[in-house]
């Protein structure tokens, strides 16, 4: 992940994590496992990954005066947000944001950060974030822009529980800590859940955390993941976990800024499900604000709306909302669900306004039951060891 700072001080970009699981921030350029972190005001130049090695796509930006206004966030005009604010703000819908921390003192967000919990090392409640990355992805949700100026989250009437999973160099060993974060989040109260992280191996204790959240009504969302290598990329684990809403990236087509294309770094696939906006976004971070793009930051758009939509209807089961959801969606591409844009692009109005029949089960999750991810059992006692049956260690690197 290589940050540059819009406005204030540069900083650290944090580099990162290893090896079968990838967070996602949205980068350029891949950042070798072991290396120093990169300042926000550098660039380095591509780098081969390594074996075993995974890269997160991390932030870009690009310098631009003052706080950002509605007219730079072309998402807003895409996503037609001011006709989806008349339906729905998401009031009354929390949305977990498992990431780095949220920094709930960013003026746009002020008031809709929630207490939530630091796994790292239980230092803050999750309200503190020395990456950035959880701040920009909570703000796309629930920003709310002061005097026309300032972040636009999609369901600016949701709350935020943070969740940190990642230390301050973007980091964590082991996968257990974001299934121990769903479960946590879960039995919080989120109603929606927030995963712009993963990597290319799977893990038992996270499917069945997943399955876990399904089996509770709960609404997961995951990004897809950034391919910026000349090798072919799988769509990312969660993303594809069944039942799991895996959402791609979008890049604004020349225009008036209302038609998209497929980012070019974006990961697709055979599980992909929905397409939604990812470069050139604004994003909040301490301090202040940055450009960034990635498919971590169109994951939360998906969130935003499903929070719009168990806010209008608050009885409808999370089956209902992602049937809701990919029955609305625009076709892009191929007619019907192609491995490029899944059911096509996010349309939160005709996901607050459609008649859409009711289903009897997420149309996703193809497991028989819940309990069983989708690569195996999930872990019980290993055969013949006498102990459970445990992940590979992780970290991840941000690029």
């Amino acid at each position: 992940m290589i940050p540059m700072a819009w406005r204030d001080r540069p900083g650290s970009a944090p580099r990162g994590f290893a090896a079968a699981l990838l967070v996602v921030a949205a980068a350029l350029a891949p950042v070798p496992a072991g290396a120093a972190p990169a300042r926000s005001d550098q660039q380095p130049g591509p780098a081969r990954q390594g074996p075993g090695q995974v890269a997160a796509a991390g932030l870009s930006t690009a310098r631009a005066p003052g706080d950002p206004t509605p007219e730079s966030q072309w998402q807003l005009d895409m996503l037609r947000a001011e006709e989806a604010w008349e339906l729905s703000t998401g009031t009354g819908q929390i949305v977990a944001v498992i990431d780095s921390g949220v920094d709930a003192r960013h003026p746009d967000l002020t008031g809709r950060v929630l207490p939530g919990r630091d796994l790292v090392d239980g230092s803050t409640d999750g309200r503190v974030d020395p990456v950035g990355h959880g701040t920009t992805v909570a703000a796309l949700i629930a920003g709310r822009a002061r005097g026309g100026t300032g972040v636009a989250g999609l369901a600016p009437g949701a709350r935020i529980l943070p969740v940190r999973v990642l230390d301050e160099q973007n980091r964590y060993q082991d996968a257990r800590v974001v299934a121990e974060a769903v479960r946590w989040a879960v039995d919080a109260g989120a109603s929606v859940v927030n995963l712009s992280l993963g990597g290319a191996g799977a893990s038992p204790s996270l499917g069945a955390a997943l399955d876990y959240a399904f089996a509770q009504d709960v609404v997961v969302i995951a990004c897809t993941g950034n391919d910026l290598s000349d090798r072919d990329e799988q769509v990312w684990y969660p993303a594809r976990e069944p039942g799991v809403l895996a959402v791609t990236g979008l890049a604004r087509s020349p225009g008036d800024g209302t038609d998209a294309t497929l980012w070019p770094g974006a990961v697709t696939g055979p599980e992909t499900v929905l397409a939604a906006p990812a470069a050139d976004l604004v994003g909040a971070r301490p301090g202040g604000y940055w450009r960034v793009q990635g498919t971590s930051f169109a994951a939360p758009l998906v969130a935003a709306t499903a929070a719009m939509i168990r806010s209008e209807w608050p009885r409808m089961s999370a089956g209902d909302v992602v049937n809701r959801l990919v029955s609305t969606a625009q076709d892009l591409g191929e007619p019907g669900r192609d491995e490029v844009y899944g059911f096509g692009g996010l349309d939160p109005v005709a996901a607050l306004t459609a008649t859409v029949p009711a289903v009897q089960r997420n149309p996703l999750d193809t497991n028989r039951r819940h309990g069983v991810a989708g690569f195996g059992r999930a872990p019980g006692k290993a055969a013949g060891a006498g102990g459970a049956v445990p992940d590979p260690a992780y970290r991840h690197r941000i690029r």
